[in-house]
């Protein structure tokens, strides 16, 4: 699978959780750490990535704006050491379900899947 970290989300915890589970790990702090979140939304529907994140201004572009996009992921006030295990669980038991316009919120002990937007 094919992932984006944004900026908030791309420790090297996370990164290395991913890559070494066999994925393709991009971070926008190494793309371009001062894109917007409408171009990261759009780098990650052009390469097939399931986008990472804690910003919750996604939402606008995605439910505001009615923009085109990707999987995403939004992890909500986790430390860096849960949102590696949230996203191991994630891709555990979701896997399947990160394909398409998904948004993914994962709060402690709770990952919400919702369709479209």
């Amino acid at each position: 699978m094919k992932f984006l970290l944004d900026v908030c989300v791309s420790s090297r915890s996370l990164e290395a959780f991913l890559t070494a589970a066999g994925h393709d790990v991009a971070s926008a702090v190494s793309i371009n750490p001062r894109a917007s979140d409408q171009q990261l939304l759009e780098l990650a529907l052009r390469e097939g990535r399931v986008l990472v994140t804690e910003d919750k201004d996604f939402g606008e572009l995605v439910f505001i704006r009615q923009l085109p996009h990707g999987p995403i992921v939004r992890v909500v006030e986790l430390a860096v050491d849960q949102q590696v295990r949230a996203i191991g669980e994630l891709l555990d038991q979701y896997a399947a379900e990160l394909t398409g316009p998904v948004i993914v919120t994962i709060t402690r002990g709770r990952i919400r899947i919702r369709r479209g937007g």
